[in-house]
């Protein structure tokens, strides 16, 4: 639940910082096997951190956050974790999304939904349904995600436009494959935050995620609290963002003559 812990929190938003970050929650089975647990339970471990992430950033008085939780890729794990993957994301919304309602927060999936089960389409609708009025942090879950896949499928869609007449193939532009991904109308992220150590995208946001900038966290997802969010965004204060352009030249200062 998305209750006040014992974490101090700052309450006054950053101006400078990011509107939209992404989150690759990366670790879980990591930080279970260096305790010796089950792997079930650096998953159970990663949700109790995918709470505090919420928490964090609607205390940060960020915009979006967006959390890579189940890949396209991830069906080749083995059957039962995979199985217990799909509890935890059951369980979570279940007990969770009242929560996050009350706390005008609006959910958003993106991925595939079509080979999930009847009952998982359902709960992931009810949780957008419920919550699209909210107005305040947008948490977009991406879940049967892969980035190559939404590419692949904004260009069939493009296609389609295009041999239908609904679309001139002479004005295809960015803009326009933009607007047929999942991610349509959400702005891209400013920072992507990798914990666990590793420095790959594992194709996370792909497209959107061109000019962004990366933090990667040495530590395992299920440690992931409000201080290592605040220090990932202070990494991210210091970066100067250019979007292929060059720094601004320092300011000229003339003495009186």
């Amino acid at each position: 639940m998305l209750t006040p812990s014992n974490e101090q929190f700052t309450n006054a938003p950053d101006p400078c910082g990011p509107t939209h970050v992404g989150i690759i929650m990366d670790g879980n089975g990591r930080w279970a096997q260096a305790r010796s647990l089950p792997r079930i339970e650096g998953h159970r471990r990663g949700v109790e951190a995918v709470r505090r992430a919420v928490r964090s950033a609607i205390d940060l008085g960020l915009r979006y956050l967006t959390i890579y939780s189940f890949s396209s890729e991830n069906w080749s794990r083995p059957a039962a974790e995979v199985s217990d993957l799909m509890g935890l994301l059951k369980r979570f919304i279940r007990n969770d999304l009242a929560d996050l309602h009350r706390n005008n927060v609006q959910v958003r999936i993106i991925g595939l939904r079509r080979n999930l089960s009847a009952d998982l389409r359902a709960l992931l609708n009810e949780a957008e349904e419920l919550t699209r009025g909210n107005s305040g942090l947008t948490l977009v879950v991406a879940f049967n995600y892969g980035a190559r896949q939404e590419i692949v499928e904004a260009a069939r869609k493009l296609a389609l436009d295009a041999a239908a007449g609904r679309l001139d193939a002479a004005a295809i532009d960015e803009a326009a494959l933009g607007a047929r991904l999942d991610t349509a109308g959400i702005p891209d992220p400013d920072l992507v935050i990798r914990t666990s150590g590793e420095q790959r995208l594992s194709n996370f946001l792909l497209w959107q995620a061109a000019y962004a900038e990366f933090v990667f966290l040495p530590m395992h997802w299920p440690d992931f609290d409000h201080a290592a969010f605040q220090s990932a965004l202070a990494q991210y204060a210091g970066r100067e963002r250019r979007f292929g352009g060059t720094a601004a030249p320092a300011a000229i200062v003339k003495s009186a003559s």
